[in-house]
């Protein structure tokens, strides 16, 4: 690796910022009694894939990119970059690349992010990490409170950290998770589900629902069957998870992601285990969704 692939001052210049891409890293941890939400990437089995393949620090912070990807000039020196997540075209300066492996671009050429073939979001890792000042120890967008890094858009300079002298080999990866093709929920009952009908939980399993095109990094959005309630009102704002599957008065669930609120006043029927938020980070709008117990 030369002097000017590891060094300070390297810099991504954003070119095309895309729908939606944000800088992202595993989340502000620590800080939800403060009204702090977690952020993070939503699929973070790509982010730690994709800063594994790169010898970063699993929390080193990367892009996120959401549908139609983003384009990127590497600047201040080469930089190995490894775009992975949602599958999608991957090009420097025009000329196809590979999704999912190590890539360099040169120092002065644009690395370009194509929209997703599948799935809904792309990682787009550095070799040292993207270098923004952390936030109450982190470097994620947090869209809901607007703590860190502002939304990307076309001009914005990123700056990179120093990049690892050792990356590992690629033998070393593991596989890379498709996105579903029918998202499968794990779901612990609880804390209110009490105020929900007799046959609301039965109905909950049996259903099929679909992601709605209203979801975004604050919940997953399904449509399908509501759930009747059993009790009238709202509850006072208690405290809420990550994962909690939220049902607002329209009876139709919501799953909570990264960007969640830390309080809500909607009863929680059930929590969704964490090790299938990934999954649902690539579920894209249609995709069927069932439940099942944890």
């Amino acid at each position: 690796m030369s002097e000017a692939e590891g060094g300070a001052g390297r810099e991504l210049v954003v070119v095309r910022a895309g729908a939606l891409t944000t800088v992202q890293d595993l989340g502000r941890l620590g800080h939800a009694h403060l009204g702090v939400p977690r952020a993070g990437a939503l699929d973070q089995a790509a982010h730690r894939l994709a800063n594994r393949l790169l010898g970063n620090p699993a929390d080193a912070a990367a892009l996120e990119t959401t549908l139609d990807g983003c384009a990127v000039r590497a600047r201040g020196g080469a930089m190995r970059v490894v775009v992975g997540g949602a599958p999608c075209p991957v090009a420097v300066d025009g000329r196809p690349a590979a999704w999912g492996e190590p890539v360099t671009v040169p120092d002065g050429a644009v690395l370009e992010v194509g929209p997703v073939t599948a799935g809904v979001r792309c990682a787009v890792a550095v070799a040292g990490g993207i270098a923004v000042p952390a936030v109450l120890g982190s470097r994620s967008t947090d869209l809901l409170s607007g703590l860190g890094p502002r939304q990307a858009v076309a001009g914005d300079v990123l700056p990179c950290g120093p990049a690892p002298s050792d990356p590992p080999p690629l033998a070393d990866a593991l596989p890379w998770a498709a996105p579903p093709r029918e998202l499968v929920l794990p779901l612990r009952w609880g804390p209110r589900q009490d105020w929900f009908a007799p046959q609301a939980r039965g109905l909950l399993l049996r259903a099929r629902y679909t992601v709605s095109a209203q979801s975004n990094r604050i919940g997953l959005r399904l449509d399908g069957p509501p759930l009747g309630r059993a009790r009238e009102g709202e509850l006072p704002s208690e405290g809420m998870v990550l994962g909690a599957v939220q049902v607002p008065s329209d009876g139709r669930p919501v799953l909570f992601l990264a960007d969640h609120p830390t309080t809500g006043g909607y009863p929680v029927v059930g929590v969704v285990d964490e090790s299938a938020l990934s999954a649902a980070a690539q579920a894209a709008p249609g995709t069927p969704v069932r439940f099942v117990t944890a």
